[in-house]
């Protein structure tokens, strides 16, 4: 019998230890798995933020001679959307279409009569593909070139087309008949409008506008001739933007002269500026894409980007946004692209440099070639651009370019964007106009997400940790089952319902009460600390029939006592204190707006959703501490809360922190209570009135709708980036006291 006693025995102590190895190496693969998981995850961030910092890139495709040389003179040269058909517009009226691949020509057209001659060429917004030439008559011809695709045989086929939007008779400008010496217009469905410079320096703004009949279906065409007071002697450069409403002239010297012309019959001079240093020569003036700012290259190699600013006062000023250094010789030519905010330039060394005007990027530069150079034009696409040199070469260069927008400056610096008073952190990812400019920076979804999770902690800690003191250490074993179990059951309450909740109800309520809320959060340590206070002097017959470790429940009644009188007297304390109305009081006295899902909602309602963690963590840190060391202290003559401040907080403290570093973690990656009880504006605010935007938030409102690898997409996945490495190096960081603090009071 005693050896099948210690058979049985040897056998346990097997199985034992077999349990043991294998749960050993199963704790084991699951912390690397766990590792690995969390390794694999930022790599695939990695993997798709990338893309954004990789450098532009360009090689030649093709070089060949100008197609057709007898048709005249190169004006203007551009490509469509395809790459496939490019056009030159030429000195004798020609618009000579040919393959970009290989320089045949594809079609040649007239657009202007023989027995006129060209004085000037302007072109119109490129998108439309509007050009116009000024002639020597006094008049104007508007032509645009487009291109149908067809797909016979399964093939695709481009045909150009020239088409005149406003017929193929030339408008007539000058009714004195003087040569046309520089033009500018725009087409739109409102109307049209052409302003020239004259042979004896005259200024006309001529507006074509559509008249519609009340009586009947036809409309007529309607214009008005205006002549604008201006010294014109020097003018180089007229610009007329597409909402037909501010007029750009500018001289050789960069003395530009600014007009609002959205009233057609008194254009109004709104200020003369100085776009270059004195000596130096204006050598070519674009517009940017939107046509909200210009672009102005001069002779020492600089391109200044200048828009229309407005001021505190509502004044509409020019001010220069930012400079590029280009070259050290003189930009020849700039283009800018028509679908972002970038722009091309060559100077006259034939180098061409890519630029992104908001992120203040030099993307590339290449030398193309060693001749002077005389055209530059992007395509529609910005992934080729052309170049015609003085010895009448054609050369073609593609562009990888997908990712200009994003710098170090745009999504960290402030940025001053086009229309904006000055510079700022904005985050503005879409817009229902084409000319929109994306706006990446990442700095105001940070401070949101910091500042979303510093007032849930500030709500959240001191309730937690004060409450698990109590429930851990005081409270009676009978109401510890009880109050425990209560607290961590809220942890599973989902956030989505929390979140409805905040913004719904208590959002409205926190509004019109708050008044009652602030008398609460004043009114209700006092009553507590005072009832603790007067508790002491009850008589101790009465105190004693109250069970140890379970005071708290005394607290109820007068926790409501208190908020009840806190709400009855706010009404009151209000009309006395702050004209009846506290929210308009803060507006008109401080200068501090409300928003009705703000900071304080945020605050109250996240905190509730992180103070079950941190009480359960901490809770358990402090009940986990050894009894001999309580019973030694108390046995010392320490009163119990000297034991708990000196010797129980010290050795829990370990997990105190823990405690509050998860629970900021969990803060900070909130998502669905941010999401529906804040404004969800990214706006940086310190108010507690003022909403935010989180960096989770955003995700889950702008994923859904971001193309697949497109810039915007890549950003968010950035912001994924930042939100991982955040709560990453937080929480290396709080292993790293953690275990500090543990050796510390290990001795204990």
């Amino acid at each position: 019998m005693t050896v099948s006693k210690l058979q049985i025995s040897e056998t346990y102590q097997k199985w034992r230890k077999i349990k043991d190895q294998l749960t050993r190496y199963a704790v084991v693969a699951g912390g690397l798995g766990v590792i690995v998981a969390i390794v694999l995850i930022f790599f695939y961030l990695m993997y798709v933020v990338y893309p954004l910092f990789i450098a532009a890139d360009a090689h030649a495709l093709y070089e060949y001679e100008l197609p057709e040389k007898a048709a005249g003179k190169s004006l203007y040269l551009t490509t469509e959307e395809q790459n496939e058909v490019a056009v030159r517009f030429t000195d004798q009226g020609k618009a000579v279409f040919f393959a970009t691949e290989t320089g045949k020509i594809l079609k040649i057209q007239s657009v202007i009569p023989e027995d006129v001659k060209i004085t000037s060429f302007s072109v119109g917004t490129q998108s439309r593909g509007n050009v116009a030439y000024g002639l020597s008559n006094g008049n104007v011809i508007i032509a645009r070139h487009k291109y149908q695709i067809t797909y016979p045989d399964d093939k695709r086929l481009i045909t150009p087309q020239l088409k005149f939007p406003l017929g193929e008779q030339a408008l007539q400008i000058d009714p004195q008949g003087q040569a046309i010496t520089h033009v500018a217009f725009r087409v739109n469905d409102s109307g049209t409008t052409v302003v020239a410079i004259t042979a004896d320096n005259r200024v006309l703004l001529t507006n074509f506008f559509k008249e519609d009949s009340l009586f009947s279906d036809d409309a007529s065409f309607e214009r008005v001739n205006v002549e604008i007071d201006v010294n014109a002697k020097d003018i180089k450069y007229i610009l007329l933007d597409k909402e037909q409403r501010n007029l750009y002239l500018a001289s050789s010297t960069g003395r530009l002269s600014m007009f609002d012309v959205s009233d057609k019959e008194r254009p109004l001079l709104i200020q003369h500026t100085e776009l270059l240093n004195i000596k130096d020569t204006l050598t070519s003036l674009v517009f940017l894409t939107g046509e909200l700012s210009l672009l102005a290259g001069d002779s020492t190699g600089l391109v200044s980007q200048w828009s229309a600013v407005r001021n505190v006062s509502n004044h509409i000023s020019l001010q220069k946004l930012r400079t590029f250094k280009v070259s050290d010789y003189a930009v020849v030519g700039i283009d800018a692209e028509q679908r972002r905010k970038g722009f091309v330039t060559v100077d006259a060394k034939g180098v061409v440099g890519i630029y992104h005007s908001t992120a203040e990027r030099e993307l590339l530069k290449a030398h193309v070639t060693s001749v002077q150079p005389k055209l530059l034009a992007m395509s529609p696409r910005a992934n080729v651009f052309l170049l015609e040199d003085a010895q009448e070469m054609i050369h073609i260069w593609h562009v990888e370019n997908e990712h200009p927008e994003v710098s170090i400056k745009s999504i960290w610096q402030e940025v001053w964007y086009e229309s904006y008073p000055k510079p700022d952190y904005i985050w503005q990812s879409s817009s229902s106009s084409n000319d929109f400019e994306p706006k990446y920076s990442l700095t105001p979804l940070v401070f949101g997400t910091l500042k979303a999770a510093f007032y849930a902690m500030m709500i959240a800690v001191p309730l937690a940790i004060m409450g698990a003191i109590y429930t851990a250490y005081f409270m009676s074993s009978g109401m510890r089952r009880v109050v425990k179990p209560s607290i961590e059951i809220m942890e599973a309450l989902p956030t989505v319902i929390l979140g409805f909740l905040a913004g719904l109800w208590l959002a409205p309520f926190v509004e019109e009460n708050l008044m009652a809320v602030f008398s609460i959060l004043l009114t209700l340590p006092v009553a507590v600390l005072l009832f603790a206070y007067l508790w002491q002097y009850i008589p101790k017959d009465i105190r004693l029939k109250v069970p140890e470790g379970t005071e708290a429940l005394v607290l109820i009644p007068v926790i409501f006592l208190a908020t009840y009188f806190a709400m009855s007297v706010s009404g009151s304390l209000e009309a006395m204190m702050f004209n009846g109305d506290l929210i308009r009081w803060f507006n008109t006295e401080w200068g501090i707006g409300y928003d009705q899902r703000n900071s304080l909602v945020v605050g109250i309602a996240m905190g509730f959703a992180v103070i079950p963690t941190i009480f359960s963590i901490t809770e358990d840190a402090i009940f986990s501490v050894p009894k001999h060391l309580t019973v030694g202290s108390l046995a010392l003559g320490a009163t119990p809360w000297q034991t708990m401040t000196k010797v129980v907080l010290l050795t829990a403290s370990p997990g105190i922190f823990s405690a509050v570093m998860i629970g900021l973690g969990r803060a900070v990656g909130e998502t669905m209570i941010v999401l529906m009880a804040t404004g969800n504006t990214p706006v940086m605010d310190l108010s507690v009135f003022q909403g935010m935007r989180t960096l989770s938030a955003n995700i889950a409102v702008e994923m859904p709708e971001s193309e697949v690898d497109s810039t915007h997409y890549r950003v968010l996945f950035l912001a994924a980036l930042v939100l991982f490495s955040f709560t990453f190096i937080f929480n290396t960081l709080a292993e790293i006291v953690r275990q500090r603090l543990r050796e510390k009071y290990s001795s204990l």
